[in-house]
């Protein structure tokens, strides 16, 4: 089986979209729905592929800026998904991230995008390699 190594970045923002630490009471995570492939409509944290060379934190920082046109601050490891979708089996590092500068995201490669506080969470439909991440953030 294919296998794809990712990262993906928790954006988190309290109620003003200042930067926030995750624990903050109130804060906000950024969730985006993907516009393209087989998962199209399906909610993400956005990031994206590991290039050879890169570390997963470099990754993160590109790909953010790819996607999203902002500058982002890597903070914390949160987790890393193993998920096995029926073509490839996916690997993914997840990071807390603040956005640097207050720029807001722009939404270069997906159709929509939400700040979702944690009773939100679940409001979306979460592609399933994202939802183990969603219950971590649930429990705080």
């Amino acid at each position: 089986m294919k296998r794809i190594e990712v990262v993906a970045g928790i954006i988190c923002a309290d109620p003003f979209g200042n930067p926030a630490a995750p624990r903050t009471p109130g804060v906000r995570f950024f969730a985006t729905q993907r516009g393209y492939g087989d998962y199209k409509d399906g909610w993400e944290f956005p990031g994206g592929k590991v290039e050879p060379g890169e570390t997963p934190q470099q990754a993160l920082v590109r790909e953010l800026k790819e996607e999203l046109a902002i500058d982002v601050s890597v903070g914390e490891f949160i987790c890393t998904v193993d998920y096995d979708y029926p073509a490839f089996h996916l690997t993914m590092h997840c990071f807390y991230c603040a956005i640097a500068g207050g720029k807001t995201p722009e939404l270069l490669e997906h159709e929509a995008a939400r700040w979702l506080n944690r009773a939100e969470l679940h409001s979306v439909d979460w592609l399933p390699a994202d939802i183990e991440v969603v219950k971590a953030l649930v429990k705080g």
